[in-house]
Order: structure tokens, then sequence, then C-alpha cells
């Protein structure tokens, strides 16, 4: 698995996370757990799009 499929991998699986979290908080977009599981999806986003980036300055 190539690093870019396993990040979208990660993105899939975080996604997935936050919207039980998102359920499980009483669809409370402010609370600390959804809040933390959004960064986490978000972190992966950048570094799936920043390892886009690199490969098209390639």
């Amino acid at each position: 698995m190539s690093e870019l499929e396993k990040l979208l991998s990660d993105i899939e699986k975080l996604r997935e996370s936050l919207y039980k979290v998102i359920e499980q908080q009483g669809y409370d977009l402010n609370d600390s757990e959804v809040l933390k599981a959004s960064k986490n999806l978000n972190t992966a986003i950048v570094n799936y799009n920043a390892l886009i980036q690199d490969k098209i300055k390639e």
C-alpha cells in the first residue's frame, strides 16, 4: 500500500469515527470529543494535501 493509499484509508476511518462521535455526543458539535475527532481528521487531510503537492512538484 502506497503512502497515498494509506492516508486515504486513514482519512476514511477518521471520517467514520467522527460521525460516530458526533452521534454519541448528541450532535453537539462543540463537544470536546467531537472537536478532537474533527481535528484528527483535519490533520490527516492536511497531510494528504501536502503529499499531493509534493507529488505535483516532482
